[in-house]
Protein backbone atom coordinates (compact mmCIF):
# COMPACT_ATOMS: atom_id res chain seq x y z
CA UNK A 1 0.00 0.00 0.00
CA UNK A 2 1.38 3.37 -1.02
CA UNK A 3 1.26 6.27 1.37
CA UNK A 4 -0.76 9.11 -0.12
CA UNK A 5 -0.78 12.87 0.31
CA UNK A 6 -4.09 12.47 2.17
CA UNK A 7 -2.38 10.07 4.60
CA UNK A 8 0.43 12.57 5.14
CA UNK A 9 -2.00 15.40 5.80
CA UNK A 10 -4.10 13.27 8.16
CA UNK A 11 -0.97 12.28 10.10
CA UNK A 12 -0.07 15.99 10.38
CA UNK A 13 3.41 15.25 9.03
CA UNK A 14 5.63 17.99 7.62
CA UNK A 15 7.66 17.38 4.46
CA UNK A 16 10.68 19.41 3.40
CA UNK A 17 12.20 19.20 -0.08
CA UNK A 18 15.98 19.60 0.01
CA UNK A 19 18.41 20.40 -2.80
CA UNK A 20 21.06 17.72 -3.26
CA UNK A 21 23.74 20.09 -4.63
CA UNK A 22 26.63 20.48 -2.15
CA UNK A 23 26.98 24.20 -2.97
CA UNK A 24 23.33 24.87 -2.16
CA UNK A 25 21.48 22.57 0.23
CA UNK A 26 18.36 24.79 0.08
CA UNK A 27 15.38 23.41 1.99
CA UNK A 28 11.71 24.34 1.58
CA UNK A 29 8.66 23.25 3.53
CA UNK A 30 5.97 21.75 1.30
CA UNK A 31 2.35 22.82 1.50
CA UNK A 32 0.64 19.41 1.59
CA UNK A 33 -2.84 20.85 1.03
CA UNK A 34 -1.63 22.74 -2.05
CA UNK A 35 -0.12 19.50 -3.40
CA UNK A 36 -3.44 17.72 -2.81
CA UNK A 37 -5.27 20.52 -4.64
CA UNK A 38 -2.87 20.19 -7.58
CA UNK A 39 -2.22 16.44 -7.71
CA UNK A 40 -5.16 14.85 -5.90
CA UNK A 41 -5.50 13.29 -2.47
CA UNK A 42 -4.63 9.81 -3.79
CA UNK A 43 -1.25 10.90 -5.20
CA UNK A 44 1.64 9.15 -3.49
CA UNK A 45 3.71 11.02 -0.92
CA UNK A 46 6.82 8.84 -1.02
CA UNK A 47 10.14 9.90 -2.54
CA UNK A 48 9.57 8.17 -5.88
CA UNK A 49 6.13 9.82 -6.17
CA UNK A 50 7.40 13.36 -5.62
CA UNK A 51 11.02 13.53 -6.80
CA UNK A 52 10.21 14.29 -10.44
CA UNK A 53 8.03 17.25 -9.48
CA UNK A 54 10.74 19.35 -7.84
CA UNK A 55 13.96 21.08 -8.83
CA UNK A 56 15.99 23.75 -7.10
CA UNK A 57 15.20 27.25 -8.38
CA UNK A 58 18.27 28.66 -6.60
CA UNK A 59 20.62 26.27 -8.44
CA UNK A 60 18.81 26.86 -11.74
CA UNK A 61 19.26 30.63 -11.47
CA UNK A 62 22.93 30.14 -10.50
CA UNK A 63 23.48 27.93 -13.57
CA UNK A 64 24.46 24.88 -11.53
CA UNK A 65 23.98 21.31 -12.70
CA UNK A 66 20.66 19.90 -11.62
CA UNK A 67 21.11 17.49 -8.74
CA UNK A 68 18.40 15.23 -7.38
CA UNK A 69 16.30 16.53 -4.51
CA UNK A 70 15.54 14.55 -1.40
CA UNK A 71 12.84 14.78 1.21
CA UNK A 72 12.73 15.01 4.99
CA UNK A 73 9.54 13.95 6.77
CA UNK A 74 8.93 15.29 10.26
CA UNK A 75 6.29 13.37 12.25
CA UNK A 76 3.74 15.16 14.42
CA UNK A 77 5.71 14.67 17.62
CA UNK A 78 3.44 16.95 19.64
CA UNK A 79 0.33 14.96 18.72
CA UNK A 80 2.04 11.61 19.34
CA UNK A 81 3.36 12.81 22.69
CA UNK A 82 -0.10 14.05 23.68
CA UNK A 83 -1.67 10.67 22.88
CA UNK A 84 1.07 8.86 24.78
CA UNK A 85 0.74 11.04 27.88
CA UNK A 86 -3.05 11.40 27.93
CA UNK A 87 -3.62 8.55 30.41
CA UNK A 88 -0.27 8.77 32.18
CA UNK A 89 -0.40 8.82 35.95
CA UNK A 90 2.61 9.18 38.24
CA UNK A 91 3.70 5.96 39.92
CA UNK A 92 5.46 7.59 42.83
CA UNK A 93 4.08 8.88 46.12
CA UNK A 94 4.41 12.69 46.06
CA UNK A 95 3.90 12.86 49.86
CA UNK A 96 6.95 10.75 50.64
Amino acid sequence: MTKTLADTLAARETIYVNCGHPMCCKSSKLDIQALIDRLGADHGSMHEDLVGLFGCSKCKSAGRDRKPVFFTVIPDYEGKQGQRNRDWKPTFDPTA
